[in-house]
């Protein structure tokens, strides 16, 4: 069994070892592919500042290539008795190369390594979920414009209130993806900064370059303070973690809406059959199952910022073996979010509508407003029209008027979808995904 790192002559505990490693090993695939472009970063570095010769440089570049081909296929494994990712590599490339590969570590810590991993990985899978997003905020635009003219109860207090569309219900989601876009790109900002080379948090006797790994990884900055670098473990998984929770939140709630909608006393729109499952006892349900599970998923999803708080709230400033225990659900959450993302995609750009619900006699009661309304327009004051129009309702005399006429921006009849996607488009634009992809394609080829 290979020694630790760390280890010298005393051998830890194995209930011990366990205890302390947890799932590190198993949370440390996710990373893998970023702790060797890292190490590419930080080893070309060494060799600018006379920490490596170009020969050994070339050698390891090189190595370190290959390395992650294996991990770009899913094959990359940190075998047994090997601490996290980082021991892993660094035995791999001694293994192949000898005194080389011991080499890489010179002027870093684990501390920074497990930080700029999950900074590039953070940074990676956020690209992935605005891409999901973007393609869910395309359907729903589409939906709501298809979709526009078909007219359904709206609801406050879930009494029947006032007429609404399914132009506005598809539309409000896809305004709020919009918002929660805007809250992804500044978590993507906090993301985008370097801390490699702040070492075990208050730097290194060498003489780093630190805008030269910043320039090479495609980061936007750096995290300037070798000590701030450090404090960020944990306050970017956090601010992270409450973007995704802010999508999470819309789905839920569109989940919700999907579920209710779906019933029979509701029937404003019918899931694709194969969206939904039957139950054991009574032939004719078919319950939205997927809707409900997408539903419960969001609400865990939307626990995470607050479970990474109580892990890190009350440690000083420094490193502290709590914050391993992040990535336990932290990692996946990317995973998770993605396919409820996918998940909704599709269901919506297969749903059926309803498009007589609207007349319906339990619904006439929602035109009660365009009623006064009408009468205002004639000269009759509000107060007046609003009386004469609930006597009308309590004597049971009301008949409604099903013509409507919403005009004005974000109505019914105006619902701004192309300044809407605008603002989407805005907003993803600034993303700037492809710096990065350039920095990386650099380091491997």
């Amino acid at each position: 069994m290979a020694s630790k790192l760390w280890e010298k002559n005393v051998k830890v505990d194995h209930n011990v070892e366990t205890y302390t490693v947890g799932r590190d090993r198993e949370m440390d695939l996710y990373l893998a592919p970023f702790d060797i472009l890292g190490s590419m970063a930080h080893i070309t570095m060494l060799q600018s500042i006379g920490l490596l010769e170009a020969k050994e440089l070339e050698v390891l570049l090189n190595e370190l290539r290959n390395i992650y081909d294996i991990a770009a296929r899913g094959e990359f494994v940190i075998e047994d008795g090997i601490e996290d990712v980082h021991s892993q590599v660094e035995l791999m490339l001694t293994r192949k190369l000898g005194d080389i590969g011991k080499k890489i570590h010179s002027g870093r810590s684990r501390n920074d390594q497990v930080l700029v991993d999950l900074k590039l990985f953070t940074r990676s899978r956020i690209e992935d979920v605005a891409v999901a997003v973007k393609r869910l905020f395309d359907t729903l635009i589409s939906q709501s414009n298809r979709y526009k003219d078909i007219v359904i109860p709206g609801y406050t207090h879930l009494q029947v209130a006032m007429p609404s569309s399914f132009g506005l219900w598809f539309g409000a989601y896809a305004e709020s993806l919009a918002d929660d876009l805007m809250v992804l790109h500044s978590a993507y900002e906090v993301a985008n900064r370097n801390p490699l080379g702040s070492a075990a948090g208050y730097g290194s006797s060498f003489p780093l370059n630190r805008e030269m790994t910043t320039r090479l990884l495609g980061f936007k900055s750096m995290a300037y303070n070798v000590v701030y670098a450090q404090m960020g473990r944990g306050k970017t998984e956090r601010i992270v973690a409450q973007a995704i929770a802010g999508i999470a939140a819309t789905l839920s709630k569109l989940a919700f809406d999907a579920c209710m909608f779906n019933s029979q006393n509701f029937g404003f729109l019918k899931l694709a059959d194969e969206f939904t499952t039957g139950s054991s006892i009574m032939p004719h349900k078919k319950n939205p199952d997927v809707f409900e599970l997408t539903r419960a998923k969001c609400n865990k999803l939307q626990a995470l910022p607050m479970e990474i708080t109580l892990i890190t709230n009350n440690l000083p400033s420094g490193y502290f073996r709590d914050l391993q225990l992040i990535k336990e659900n932290f990692l996946p959450a990317f995973d998770t979010i993605i396919d409820i993302i996918n998940m909704v995609d599709t269901m919506l750009a297969q749903v059926k509508v309803n498009a007589e619900i609207a007349t319906d006699p339990r619904y006439k009661l929602m035109y009660s407003v365009e009623e006064v309304n009408r009468r205002v327009s004639e000269g009759i004051p509000f107060r007046d029209s609003y009386k004469q129009v609930g006597l009308e309702i309590e004597a049971g005399n009301f008949e409604p008027r099903y013509d409507i006429n919403h005009t004005h921006e974000g109505s019914i009849g105006n619902l701004c979808n192309d300044k809407i996607t605008e603002l989407f488009n805005h907003t993803f634009a600034l993303f700037d995904f492809d710096t990065y992809h350039e920095a990386f394609n650099k380091l491997l080829h």
